[in-house]
């Protein structure tokens, strides 16, 4: 709880913002004129999930002193809060801390917290809070007062009022590792294999991106301004190439969603709560 994780300073440009809308699978239509502002440098937009990959502490449960076995250990949810539209050019710090952390017993792994806060360098401003849940799988038994596990968002009773199919291109993991999440899984073969699968897989916070634009499109009218929060859980791996199948329900500002991989019939995403400014 008590872990410093260092402080992250990064300098971006409208170059930067394109290559990680084009790493969502965004502009894939070149004629998709309202597209084109999140991968075009004329009065550019930001797509609002790109502050999970702004100002970036690294992977610390490997680089630090934590004592997690990092090689066990699984992204199962991210959260999102926009205090204010991401400017598509600026210098941002993202202040990194531990929240919680969760036993769950010995063999059943544990839950790490953590938040981080993005500001805008030059004039301080709050632009998002960043929440990530960290499944570490080999790390259980611990000890430590009994803490319950936040509820997940249920999803409504009904069929969805919307549904966004979105393709992705099969170099699409290649293209969103560029926005600094390296990991060879995401691009080698052979680690790829060797964790168990024939293929890179895609990195979940590029899934959690084009589920995001799958909520500009079709809540947002492509005013990513008008999106105020977005969390989800992650339950299943996906691969470059595959179409994303985003089904929404619409409750006033509070919209709910879960993401689906159509040729395989899988939920890559699931319990997912937006909500929208008024």
């Amino acid at each position: 709880m008590g872990l410093d994780i260092p402080s992250a300073e990064q300098t971006y440009g409208w170059k930067e913002t394109a290559l990680y809308a084009l790493g969502i699978g965004v502009a894939t239509d070149p004629l998709a004129l309202d597209e084109l502002p999140f991968v075009y440098e004329k009065d550019m937009r930001v797509m609002p999930t790109m502050a999970g990959v702004l100002a970036h502490p690294g992977f610390w449960a490997r680089d630090l002193d934590t004592g997690i076995d990092w090689v066990k250990v699984v992204h199962g949810e991210q959260g999102l809060v926009l205090h204010k539209p991401l400017p598509a050019a600026a210098t941002v710090i993202g202040i990194n801390r531990v929240v919680e952390v969760i036993d769950k017993g010995l063999g059943r792994g544990a839950l790490v917290f953590t938040e981080r806060k993005v500001y805008e360098k030059s004039t301080g401003d709050h632009l998002a809070t960043v929440s990530q849940t960290t499944f570490c799988r080999g790390d259980g038994g611990f000890g430590g007062l009994e803490r319950p596990q936040p509820a997940p968002h249920k999803l409504p009773d009904r069929a969805p009022d919307l549904v966004c199919d979105l393709p992705s291109q099969a170099n699409l993991a290649l293209v969103y590792r560029l926005s600094g999440d390296y990991n060879p899984l995401h691009a080698d073969p052979a680690v790829a294999k060797a964790a168990g699968f024939d293929r890179p897989i895609l990195h979940g916070l590029a899934t959690y991106g084009i589920a995001c634009h799958a909520l500009v499109r079709s809540v947002c009218g492509y005013r990513p301004e008008q999106l105020a929060s977005m969390g989800a859980r992650f339950t299943s791996p996906v691969f470059p190439g595959e179409t994303f199948r985003t089904e929404i329900w619409r409750d006033a500002n509070v919209v709910s969603f879960q993401v689906r991989c159509l040729e395989r019939d899988v939920i890559a995403i699931s319990n997912g709560r937006a909500e929208l400014r008024p």
